[in-house]
């Protein structure tokens, strides 16, 4: 190993034993070197991965100084440079790249700009003196402390070149949220000074946001075009500075849309009032989140609307057509490149439903389809469906004449078409003569007390309570325990026989002992599990000897969605906000299909991803591995990640089900959420990916939903994923649980009260601390009145080994 790679090697192993996992506290440097080998690069996967990064891009501003001219001299400001930002902290992002191209680096390969070389000494040998604290988990360094401006450096840079170039970076991560402070929400006072200095100075700056999740942007008005550009190409991977380059240069131009609404104010947001309780979090604003707030109430408090975005070409949208079909409403639209030019443009198709009993947003989206690379002149047809259940409403009261169901009232139905919520126009309508019962379904996971929530009251804002709950949970439970199969001991039969179609599933599990049975509720009790590959999340199914004797694979797991976390080197992709705001759904399924053949060679069997949770606020830590404000935009790039993942027979695990939207006091945090909230926004998305991708397996969150943890509960684990939306797959919990009674049964506690709310595994399969062994709650009431019962161990093993038979031989 040279010198130069073993610095590297040196490098990641380091940043891997004292900051980026939870697992390596036993790991010595010998051996994670020896782990992570020489470094491996995927076929193909650089190529795709700059194309992805550049994709998500999103232009907010440019008076004409993007893109740079060739020869264009360019003197970069901020450190960010070369300590860029790739991904955020924590599981979602803490992937060992081999590889990671700086915006510098980009530049200087791109061919078509030189870069002020003496600017970029000076700050190479700035960052020598002054290296990065990184921190240790959940306190990681907001932003990185810059190089000091002066006068005297910006004038000397400006005599070399009048292009400036300055990066602002925020980190994201786990386990911590962003905050309302400068350096974090707002800019810091150097920065400030950094952006006073540069546009008294030089004639064109260009300012790239390196961030995860939003930040204050108020600042972009205040400099008016002193500012010539502003790019937002958040945290883009090992890729990240050849995207930025490619579109600072012109190869590539941009056509990101926002994903989630910028307000002026951080006190705009709907939710600024609700967020970051430590107990609990009314969610006041119901189904008015983002720009379905913004749009129905607060027009004038919005700074960039959702799905803006500027490209260096101009486009041109015709309506053509909306086709009503059994299932839904095809809207076909005309997209022609006017400009000088080639880029891409999205379609977006807004619904205003009328506002009826029940009260809607002015816009919700209900479609999108990007165009192909268009070249000047060219024209392409899109067609954008949008599927009937859009077009219903959740009543939750019975305001409509039907309780607990989704209804169309009756009213005017106003499609619109365009490229943002906020300039689209009107282009279809139809009446509805009289309100319709689209699908009756029963109260479910609502809150157990009643609270105030948000109402659109004929476009004035008003409150009105939410609908407690009604029902017996109990009973329903007990009603619905599904049945025992007969133990018969072992027959021989091994889970190949059931993929083979010599033995049913049932005849099987009749074999399995109840030692067997407790063992496959869990996984391998710890993270890097010896069962899997060095670095994995932990190992599932065959945990024991005995079931690999019966032929039960053990099941690697590993964190996602930014990429395979192990101790092997592995491809670092974008985040989740910019696959987002790319609204390109064949794109995210392509480089996760890349990523699934990745895992197949690396080891991994289950990809912890893709994170899907709302951006409900915008100082959410783990907003960078979410996709956005909008369960559309979530649920079908969620799907797309889900499609990508399985096409190589791996599997993907959608995550946090659900409300997992603050991460401070996250394991005991109660999202306390109406139930056509629940229904519309937080777990709509889920809903669109398990019926669109059929995921193999589903995460549930930390957090409790209306007062009940996640990985306990019944009501959206079996009553709605499995019996309304008809999942097939395995749920897992998140790493580890809160230990408890259930207060329906309370002799039922822990694993016993897990297995009854029908959580197949949990993960990594005990205590964080403590013996390695089973800890009696799953067996302990099995046989006594309302025990545990044969058949609920039986229920969840079918659904596990269902899962382990993914990984046998066809």
């Amino acid at each position: 190993m040279n010198k130069t790679t073993r610095k590297a090697v040196n490098k990641v192993v380091n940043f891997f034993i004292n900051v980026g996992t939870k697992f390596v506290s036993g790991v010595s440097q010998k051996e994670a070197e020896a782990a992570l080998g020489e470094v491996t690069i995927t076929e193909g996967m650089p190529e795709l991965l700059r194309r992805a990064a550049a994709e998500g891009a999103v232009l907010l501003k440019n008076t004409g100084v993007l893109p740079y001219k060739e020869g264009e001299c360019v003197s970069f400001f901020s450190r960010l440079q070369t300590d860029w930002f790739f991904t955020g902290y924590g599981s979602g992002g803490d992937v060992k790249k081999p590889y990671g191209v700086s915006p510098l680096e980009g530049l200087r390969n791109s061919g078509v700009v030189t870069v002020n070389e003496e600017l970029a000494k000076t700050y190479a040998d700035w960052m020598e003196e002054n290296p990065i604290d990184h921190g240790f988990w959940g306190h990681w360094p907001r932003f990185y402390p810059d190089m000091p401006l002066t006068e005297e450096i910006v004038k000397k840079a400006a005599e070399k070149s009048q292009t400036a170039v300055y990066a602002i970076g925020r980190s994201s991560g786990e386990d911590r949220e962003n905050a309302l402070q400068k350096g974090s929400f707002y800019l810091t006072d150097a920065e400030t000074n950094s952006l006073d200095l540069l546009t008294k100075h030089f004639k064109s700056v260009t300012v790239l946001l390196n961030i995860g999740s939003m930040i204050d942007l108020s600042w972009v008005q205040k400099y008016g075009d002193k500012i010539g550009a502003v790019l937002l190409v958040w945290q883009g991977g090992m890729e990240s500075g050849n995207a930025v380059a490619d579109l600072l240069c012109g190869k590539v131009n941009p056509s990101g849309k926002l994903a989630d609404t910028v307000a002026k104010r951080y006190e705009d947001y709907p939710t600024a009032n609700y967020f970051g309780n430590k107990a609990y979090n009314e969610y006041h604003e119901d189904i008015y989140v983002g720009y379905r707030y913004f749009e129905t109430f607060k027009k004038d408090a919005v700074l960039y609307p959702f799905g803006f975005g500027l490209s260096y070409t101009k486009f041109q949208m015709d309506f053509v057509k909306a086709e009503q079909k059994e299932n839904g409403i095809d809207f076909v639209c005309t997209v022609k490149n006017i400009g000088d030019r080639s880029g891409k443009e999205v379609a977006e198709v807004y619904l205003q439903k009328p506002c009826g009993t029940l009260g809607n947003p002015a816009r919700e989206l209900v479609g999108f389809e990007k165009t192909k690379e268009l070249q000047p002149g060219e024209s392409e047809t899109l067609t954008v469906f949008v599927p009937n259940e859009f077009l219903a409403s959740y009543d939750d009261c019975g305001k409509s004449g039907y309780k607990f169901a989704y209804v169309m009232e009756a009213g005017e139905y106003a499609f619109y078409l365009g490229t943002d919520v906020r300039s689209a126009e009107k282009v279809y309508s139809y009446a509805q003569e009289e309100t319709v019962l689209c699908e009756q379904l029963k109260q479910a996971a609502a809150p157990l007390e009643s609270f105030p929530r948000l109402v659109n009251a004929g476009g004035e804002m008003s409150e009105e309570p939410c609908k407690a709950r009604e029902y017996d949970l109990k009973k329903i439970i007990l009603e619905n325990l599904p049945e025992d199969i007969a133990q018969t001991g072992d027959k021989g039969y091994k889970l190949q026989d059931v993929k083979d179609g010599k033995v049913t599933l049932d005849e099987f599990v009749a074999q399995l002992s109840l030692e067997e049975l407790e063992a496959i509720s869990r996984g391998d009790y710890v993270m890097d599990s010896a069962l899997g590959a060095k670095g994995n999340a932990g190992a599932l199914g065959g945990v024991l000897e005995s079931l690999r004797n019966k032929g039960v694979p053990a099941v690697t797991t590993t964190d996602g969605p930014s990429g395979i976390r192990l101790l092997s080197y592995c491809s670092l992709i974008p985040i989740g906000s910019l696959f987002a705001t790319s609204f390109d759904k064949a794109l995210v399924e392509e480089v996760y299909t890349a990523m699934g053949a990745e895992m197949k060679e690396k080891g991994s069997d289950i990809l912890l991803a893709p994170g899907m949770n709302i951006h409900r606020n915008p100082l959410c830590g783990r907003n960078f591995e979410y996709f956005s404000e909008d369960p559309v935009v979530s649920g079908f790039m969620a799907a797309a990640t889900v499609k990508g993942v399985q096409k190589s027979g791996q599997s993907a695990c959608p995550k946090h089900f659900a409300c997992n939207n603050q991460e401070y006091n996250r394991l005991y945090n109660d999202a306390r959420v109406s139930e056509r909230a629940l229904r519309e926004i937080y777990l709509k998305g889920f809903e669109i990916c398990v019926k669109t991708a059929k995921p193999n397996t589903l995460m549930t969150s930390y957090n409790r939903i209306n007062s009940v943890w996640g990985h306990y509960n019944y009501e959206l684990c079996e009553r709605i994923l499995r019996n309304e939306w008809g999942f097939e797959g395995m749920v897992m919990t998140d790493w580890w649980m809160r230990y408890k009674k259930s207060p329906e049964f309370p002799q039922i506690c822990d694993n016993g009260y897990r297995v009854r709310a029908t959580v197949d595994v949990l993960m990594p399969g005990g205590k964080r601390v403590g013996p390695h062994k089973p800890d009696g709650t799953l067996l302990k009431t099995y046989g006594k009145p309302e025990g545990i019962t044969l058949g609920e161990m039986q229920y969840v093993a079918k659904h596990v080994l269902t899962l382990c038979m993914h990984y046998l031989e066809k």
